[in-house]
C-alpha cells in the first residue's frame, strides 16, 4: 500500500472527522453532487456523509470531494417558467454588444469587452 494511499484511507473517520476513502475507492450508495446531478438528484440537506480524497500534485495537499448517500437524496427541482425566463435574459445580456447594443449571436469575449466587429472596425470592412 502506498503512503498516499493509507493517508486517505479511514473509514473509522478517525482522522479527519469524517470516514475518508481514496479516489474511486468509495463504497456502493454514496456519490457526489455531480454523480447526484447526473442521477437527477440533489442532496437535500442531508449532511455529509463520507469523502473520497486524494494527493494533488500541484499544491503538495490533498483534493477532497464530498459524498452524500443517495437513497436520502431528493429529486431536483424542475426549472419553472420564471427561472426560465431569467436565464434566456442573462445570456441576451451575454451577447449583446454595448458598443453597437446589438445580439452579436455569440457570447462576447470578456477579453474584448465587445464584439468582434466593433473591437476590429478595420479588419471587419475589408
Amino acid at each position: 500500500m502506498s503512503a498516499a494511499f493509507g493517508k486517505c484511507f479511514d473509514p473509522a473517520g478517525t482522522c479527519y472527522g469524517v470516514p475518508t476513502y481514496p479516489w474511486r475507492y468509495a463504497p456502493d450508495g454514496l456519490a457526489t453532487r455531480r454523480q447526484l446531478r447526473a442521477l437527477g438528484l440533489r442532496p437535500g440537506g442531508q449532511p455529509i456523509a463520507a469523502q473520497v480524497m486524494r494527493a494533488s500534485r500541484r499544491s503538495g495537499g490533498a483534493r477532497v470531494a464530498y459524498l452524500y448517500r443517495v437513497d436520502l437524496a431528493k429529486p431536483v427541482r424542475p426549472m419553472t417558467s420564471r427561472k426560465w425566463g431569467a436565464l434566456a435574459l442573462a445570456m441576451l445580456a451575454r451577447r449583446t454588444c454595448p458598443c453597437c447594443r446589438l445580439d452579436a449571436g455569440y457570447v462576447i469575449p470578456t477579453s474584448l469587452g465587445m464584439c468582434v466587429t466593433c473591437a476590429y472596425p478595420d479588419q471587419c470592412a475589408a
